[in-house]
């Protein structure tokens, strides 16, 4: 049975990563319509559009490990020093039943990690120094189980597809308001487009609310099945739940992180409680995981 919920979820997250693909898509040509319209550059706006979201689509399906690594600043997690850390992930990796991810640490002393790529067999997971020195061996081995969770249920694909389509959409968005503040729409206003003006406007500003609540939902559920997921590979729960304890505890913020990464991250790298967090609240983690224990 737990097979079968496993299979049927990472079919479900492949199926749910090619609708998303699709929605974007479509709303990105909309946006690339209505900035040639806007703009004065016509159909050569929806060819645009496409082929921005084709190159970032590309580079973040097959640079996603690599350039999610350069972000962070992020070192092969080698030697000596860290063999401790690289027998763990095997251990866990061989539990899950998936390849062993290639390792790194992130230079930075607060409590983090992040998994990345486009399927197992092309992943990385990271974590910062802080983890290793401030985590107790049982914290160690639940964030690591809970990020090698996201690898083994494909949801490292599904986030990377939906941070690169809410980058399209607020770059576009941004052109959109760019061209109403220059003047572009002056094609439109001689030639009586007053309702491509409007809806230029009213999608300029609501399209990255709109992305970001997408984002914040998919990557919200992602988290607590991940944890429960980590869970059940690590056989305990307290220690998950003893790192989100240590995490809700430090102030302090990851540096290189940004809003556009945040998603990809064990918690909240920015340690803020906007609106639109990526990250459920990490008091309602812990009485999730304590209900498993």
């Amino acid at each position: 049975m737990e097979r079968e919920n496993l299979y049927s979820r990472i079919s479900r997250n492949k199926r749910n990563s090619l609708l998303v693909v699709i929605g974007f898509t479509l709303f990105v040509l909309l946006l690339g319509w209505v900035f040639g319209e806007v703009s004065g550059w016509g159909f050569f706006g929806i060819i645009l559009a496409a082929v921005i979201s084709i190159i970032m689509a590309y580079s973040a399906y097959y640079k996603s490990d690599s350039i999610a690594v350069a972000t962070a600043h992020a070192k092969p997690a080698e030697g000596p020093h860290y063999k401790a850390l690289n027998d763990l992930v095997e251990g866990l990796a061989i539990a899950a039943g998936i390849p062993k991810p290639r390792i790194y640490v992130i230079p930075d002393e607060s409590i983090n990690a992040f998994a990345a790529g486009r399927d197992p067999e092309h992943a990385v997971v990271a974590v910062t120094e802080g983890s290793l020195v401030k985590l107790t061996k049982p914290e160690l081995e639940g964030v690591l189980a809970h990020e090698l969770s996201h690898v083994k249920n494909y949801d490292i694909r599904f986030m990377t597809t939906v941070i690169v389509m809410v980058g399209v959409v607020a770059l576009l968005s941004d052109w959109i308001m760019w061209s109403f503040i220059f003047g572009g729409g002056r094609r439109n206003r001689e030639g009586g487009g007053g309702w491509i003006m409007i809806l230029g406007l009213v999608l300029a500003i609501l399209s990255p609310i709109f992305a970001a609540l997408v984002a914040m939902a998919a990557s919200r559920k992602r988290e607590f099945l991940a944890d429960a997921d980590g869970a059940m590979l690590s056989r305990n729960p307290s220690g998950l739940a003893g790192a989100l304890k240590k995490i809700a505890g430090d102030s302090k913020k990851l540096e290189g992180a940004s809003s556009a990464t945040a998603p990809m991250y064990f918690s909240n790298p920015l340690k803020s409680k906007a609106l639109f967090s990526s990250h459920p609240p990490i008091e309602e983690r812990i009485k999730y995981l304590e209900t498993l224990g």
